[in-house]
């Protein structure tokens, strides 16, 4: 039986299971991914770092690092740093990252090169290997010279990839790699110069690392040095892409989320139609359990095959996922298919259509054989017990699928509570619209806005499912949109002239005056001229560093006791900072108390306060200063930004260097600057923002096409359930239309009727749901990414009414048969 009346209702059926589709679809495609790039990082682990485990420091090392180094026998070994690179053939420099490399890296994975035997010999050819893109960009080929700070060198080869790097990494800072004993010969690394030694090791094949990580990584980061094995580059790699993750899935569960409206729709407007033929059913005999399970078998049928056909999909697009991410990951990844999502995308078809059409179905438990002579609308509040349990197990559904997705029971739970709080509102609003209809109805107005106006509350009325579906779907779309903006505005990247755009670092003190001199010359503003010195944490508040590290029950951040500060001094607070808390100091007279200023990050991490003491040890000097204000700092201007600002008058005479900044207005500009720079001053670093600014604005497209290709789910699902709810309603409005055209009502009227009754459902659900997202926008731009939101009018003038004239469309489609054909052949055809 439910095999027949199942072909009999296929139309109405379609639409149903294409909400599963969808949504199983976009699930099942990213845990597909998800999964891959779990196995590729496990797999690949040792080829994205070249070796099993590296020791690096950002000084050199002391005897006491040397001495373990030496005892673990390194393979291989190499210093890298950022440099100007200068190309002798046409002139042209460019921000490269420098890697002198001695030893036969990598020893896992490949260092690809052209041609292919250079990769081997470069280090005894003594030739440089430089970015294949970068040869591309500068018209660069094999024998052309490159200039590092007083040294050239031959081109001997292009460098195609090597372990551990991106491409969004080579596009900032293009690689080159030089034998190791060529270094020093370039005269770049200079005090100041931010630099790294790396020693590759190649581990025993009986060695625990995770046992040698435990023992050597503490004693290491007392010496500023560190150990990373291959195990905990790979969990780094992992939790790297776990927001991506975290974001893809979200966006699959809104797909989902939206089946399951669609679902609950759908299926309460069909069941209520049929809750005539299942009473003329019981009439013949049929057990309340026979004529509740004919119509659960064609749901779980339906489920079933909409699970089999979306997980299909979901394989295929999981291939496209590799394509629009490669960029962002260390290595290529193989694409397989694990057993777990598409177990869980059939699943999820059964068991979404079971769940979210069981509300609807316990109608036709209580349905009286009387009932086939008069319709009552009492069913759905007789099985209360079965209507809470249903409920319960749905809330219990969403929160541990979410929770399954995200990980995360807090985000889970906030999650539900966010989707139950919507719903809530949007029937609330729903129940007050009809109520308030009735109330106050217009018994002045005409026949056909009237009977528009009785068609939103009277018996078989759909507005509660209409604006449910409209409301959500339109509340999701606008809040992508809203999101979206917000996004935008805080990557915003600003370029007017009163912004650096040209930054200038590790010049010397002895090169401070020539270099601005030289900027000026060039018709350049010099909008910033900071000096930098070097400090690390001494002890904070009575307390060495050392012993802190030690102390397994303190707070304080591992980063602070380790990390080398680059500070400096000014009297004046800049743009991007605001304070917070205590005095901001401008300067300090001689034998005064040393009174700092800190960011609000560094002073949680590091557990400070106003008034409390930090010793620093500034390149062997030991100096105590006291907490004296603390700034918020927006990290996110391009601005030089600081953790730590002393006042003037107190490291003037410190060890320092500097950095400057100018905006320069055109590429001509900036190439004649850097050109002239890197031959008068080779270990000057320029980094051109606009480059950066170019590679972010990139990135940012590839991040936008994965949302809006992930959005595109979620508002074609919404579209879908959309289409659905209301095309569903059609049979139901049918017969009205029918009589209505028996007792003689024009065409025009009918037509007049539906159209300004999908109109009242259309304009009230979009509004509701845009109004709700500007809500839900506004608290996310002030929550999580702490941006003033300013609302664009694009859904009040794109969505609203675009959405409304979609409901208008199809609610006018449905009525097409009554207004061409009798009366009496349409009653016919819908018996």
């Amino acid at each position: 039986m439910a095999w027949r009346d199942g072909k009999a209702s296929k139309s109405r059926l379609f639409l149903f299971m294409a909400s599963i589709v969808l949504g199983i679809a976009a699930v099942v495609s990213i845990q597909l991914f998800s999964e891959s790039l779990k196995q590729n990082i496990q797999l690949q682990s040792k080829a994205m770092m070249g070796a099993d485990f590296i020791i690096d420091s950002r000084q050199k090392p002391n005897a006491k690092v040397q001495s373990i180094i030496d005892s673990l026998k390194p393979a291989a070994s190499e210093v890298n740093f950022s440099s100007m690179a200068l190309f002798p053939k046409n002139g042209e420099s460019k921000l490269v990252k420098v890697r002198g490399i001695e030893g036969a890296f990598p020893f896992y994975g490949e260092l690809e090169t052209e041609p292919i035997t250079i990769a081997n010999t470069y280090q005894e050819d003594g030739g440089a290997l430089v970015d294949a893109t970068l040869m591309l960009q500068y018209n660069l080929k094999k024998g052309d010279s490159i200039k590092l700070g007083k040294l050239i060198l031959p081109i001997v080869g292009a460098l195609n990839s090597i372990p551990g790097s991106t491409a969004v990494a080579s596009s900032v800072a293009p690689t080159v790699l030089i034998p190791y004993r060529f270094i020093e010969a370039t005269e770049l690394l200079q005090f100041g110069s931010r630099k790294e030694y790396q020693y590759f090791f190649i581990a025993p094949p009986k060695m625990d690392l995770g046992l040698l990580n435990k023992k050597l990584d503490p004693i290491l980061d007392d010496e500023n040095a560190d150990l990373d094995t291959h195990i905990s580059t790979s969990r780094r790699v992992g939790r790297s892409f776990e927001n991506v993750s975290k974001f893809l899935n979200l966006a699959a569960f809104i797909a989902l989320l939206l089946g399951c409206i669609g679902i609950a729709s759908s299926v309460h407007i069909y069941i209520k139609e049929k809750l005539s033929q299942v009473a003329v059913l019981k009439c013949l005999g049929a057990s309340r359990k026979q004529s509740f399970l004919i119509f659960l078998i064609q749901v779980a049928g339906i489920g079933l095959l909409g699970g089999l056909i979306g997980t299909a999909i979901g394989i295929g697009l999981q291939q496209t996922f590799p394509l629009i991410l490669q960029e962002f990951l260390p290595f290529e990844v193989q694409v397989s298919i694990t057993p777990q999502p598409l177990i869980m995308g059939v699943l999820l078809g059964i068991l979404m259509s079971v769940l979210f059409a069981l509300l609807p179905l316990l109608g036709t438990w209580y349905v009286s054989p009387l009932e086939v002579l008069r319709v009552t609308e009492n069913n759905n509040s007789k099985p209360k017990k079965a209507r809470t349990f249903t409920f319960i197990a749905i809330t219990l559904f969403i929160y541990l699928f979410s929770f399954w997705l995200l990980k995360d029971w807090l985000f889970a739970l906030a999650f539900v509570v966010g989707v139950a709080i919507t719903f809530s509102i949007l029937a609330g609003i729903a129940v007050l619209f009809m109520r308030a209809i009735k109330k106050y109805f217009p018994k002045t107005w005409g026949f056909t806005a009237r009977q528009s106006l009785l068609n939103l509350y009277r018996p078989n009325n759909q507005t509660m499912v209409l604006i449910l579906a409209i409301g959500l779907g339109t509340f999701l779309i606008s809040t992508l949109y809203f999101t979206k903006d917000i996004l935008l505005a805080k990557t915003a990247l600003e370029k007017s002239e009163e912004n650096p755009n040209i930054i200038l670092l590790d010049v010397q003190p002895d090169q401070r005056e020539a270099v601005a001199n030289n900027v000026e010359l060039k018709e350049l503003s010099v909008l910033d001229n900071i000096s930098l010195i070097t400090m690390r944490v001494h002890s904070i508040k009575g307390q060495l560093a050392n012993d802190i590290r030690k102390d397994s029950t303190s707070k304080i951040s591992n980063w602070v006791l380790n990390h080398e500060f680059r500070t400096t001094y000014r009297d004046s607070l800049i743009a991007s900072e605001e304070l917070i808390a205590g005095e901001w100091i401008p300067e300090l007279k001689e034998g005064e108390p040393v009174v700092i200023s800190l960011s609000e990050d560094l002073a949680q991490r590091a557990k400070v306060d106003i008034g409390d003491k930090i010793v620093f040890n500034v390149q062997g000097v030991l100096m105590e200063t006291t907490v004296g204000s603390l700034r918020k700092v927006d990290w996110a201007r391009m601005q030089m930004n600081f953790t730590v600002v002393f006042p003037k008058g107190v490291l003037e005479n410190a060890p320092q260097f500097h950095v400057l900044t100018t905006h320069v207005p055109n590429d001509a500009s900036a190439a004649l600057l850097q050109r002239d720079l890197v031959k008068k001053f080779p270990n000057v670093s320029v980094i051109d923002l606009r480059q950066l600014y170019s590679v972010v604005e990139n990135i940012l497209d590839k991040i936008s096409w994965v949302i809006n290709f992930m959005a595109f789910f979620s508002i074609l699902t919404g579209i879908i359930v959309l289409i659905g709810s209301v095309r569903t309603s059609k049979h139901q409005r049918i017969k009205e239309s029918v009589l209505l055209r028996t007792m003689g009502a024009k065409s025009k009227q009918i037509l007049q009727i539906t159209a300004l009754e999908y109109l009242y459902l259309g304009i009230l659900g979009s509004l509701i749901g845009i109004l709700l997202s500007l809500i839900g926008s506004q608290i996310l731009a002030t929550v999580l990414f702490k941006e003033p939101f300013v609302p664009s009018l694009i859904p009040f003038l794109v969505f609203l009414p675009g959405i409304t004239a979609l409901v208008l469309f199809i609610g006018l489609s449905n009525i097409r048969s009554v207004l061409k054909s009798p009366p009496l052949e349409v009653l016919r055809k819908e018996g």
